[in-house]
């Protein structure tokens, strides 16, 4: 395996790894820091800000990424996140703590979005589903070893040095991204002008299929980074990344077994699969009781998220122009940041601290789940008729 790919294939790989791990190892602990500021009742702004920031961003992101150079993008990113890490150590007000959440969030605008341009450029052809599958593997490894590792470093230590940790990843992040080759052929000097976008700057029409399942699908991942923390704590489960462990576990799996699935059954037919998974997923937590249900509905989300996101990227790199690859990927992430932002906006509505508002939200993610399920077979439908 390892010769199929670029040694920038596997650099770029590990680095957005431990981008991933820098910025979810927080993400458990941070309930009770913004708790310790006294922001309880407004725990959805910790995913809430952050991903209102990263889309923001993420138009100037593919922007820059599309003149100035995948490798640049993704080191204002990666800048960013390291900066932002060893601020929190600082704060001391909600307030502060807003500003710094909606700064860090703007890494995660620029960091995967070239990181995902410059993928698009050097993957092999005719594996595009398979090298997505790989890549992803990376990205969830980031997400699930974050959140365990986490918990497990805050129990025996405090949030300061939680912060340096994080930050110490990003710097990791950083070096092994320094070696990749640029891929963009012309790159231009940055003025400041570039960053006066139009329309067609944000978003890429031609993949809008793509983008539409992506912002659906997401909603729950919204739901499920606010609410698996303290589902945890009414569970009595003392580790509050734990539901990330069994996730990262079952998506890894999956992904080493189908990784090239899409490739052979289509795009739109493996989404089927993935939906079809995360409905099930979020019916079987909202209805989780105990330690063994919560584990079952987290191994079906790991399973859900393996089949589905590297075909979503799979998707988009099939229907991205070339020169326009970072906005075609830029795109794809904005419609992930606004699943997120609705997800993390329901519990500002309908979420009170209590399990039973809880498997309220997680119902409605499953709505969402099923509309784009609807949605998939529809389109599969129309083109058969249309091959007929």
């Amino acid at each position: 395996m390892l010769k199929r790919y670029s040694k920038d294939f596997w650099l770029l790989s590990a680095s957005m790894f431990f981008f991933m791990l820098s910025f979810n190892l927080i993400l458990p602990e941070m309930n009770g820091f913004i708790s310790g500021l006294g922001g309880s009742e407004v725990k959805g702004s910790i995913i809430f800000l952050f991903s209102v920031a990263a889309g923001v961003s993420r138009p100037f992101a593919g922007r820059l990424a599309d003149l100035i150079g995948r490798k640049r993008s993704v080191f204002i990113g990666l800048g960013i996140a390291i900066a932002a890490s060893i601020s929190y150590a600082w704060v001391g007000a909600l307030s502060i703590f807003f500003v710094l959440r909606f700064a860090h969030g703007l890494s995660a605008g620029f960091a995967p979005t070239g990181a995902t341009a410059l993928l698009t450029d050097i993957l092999p052809p005719g594996r595009k589903g398979a090298a997505m599958g790989l890549w992803g593997t990376f990205i969830s490894l980031g997400i699930g070893v974050g959140q365990a590792l986490g918990s497990y470093i805050f129990e025996r230590s405090n949030f300061d040095t939680l912060f340096m940790t994080s930050a110490a990843f990003g710097i990791l992040a950083l070096l092994l991204l320094s070696p990749i080759k640029e891929t963009l052929p012309e790159q231009q000097a940055f003025q400041w002008r570039q960053l006066l976008i139009k329309w067609e700057d944000v978003v890429e029409p031609s993949v809008k299929p793509a983008a539409l399942i992506m912002l659906l699908t997401a909603i729950s991942s919204g739901l499920i980074f606010v609410l698996t923390p303290d589902y945890s704590t009414y569970l009595g489960i003392a580790n509050k990344g734990y539901f990330f462990g069994i996730y990262v576990l079952s998506t890894i799996g999956i992904r080493l077994v189908f990784s090239s699935l899409s490739d052979r059954i289509g795009r739109r037919e493996t989404m089927v699969i993935g939906c079809s998974l995360l409905v099930l997923s979020m019916v079987l937590l909202g209805y989780a009781d105990d330690v063994w249900s919560y584990s079952l509905a987290a191994a079906i989300f790991g399973l859900a998220t393996g089949i589905s996101s590297p075909t979503l990227f799979a998707w988009t790199a099939d229907l991205s122009l070339a020169h326009r690859r970072g906005t075609g990927s830029g795109t794809l992430f904005i419609a992930l940041e606004i699943g997120i932002l609705i997800g993390s906006g329901l519990t500002f509505l309908f979420y009170k601290n209590t399990i039973e508002s809880a498997r309220h939200c997680l119902f409605i993610a499953a709505g969402f789940g099923v509309i784009a399920l609807l949605i998939l077979l529809v389109q599969i439908r129309s083109a058969k008729s249309i091959n007929a």
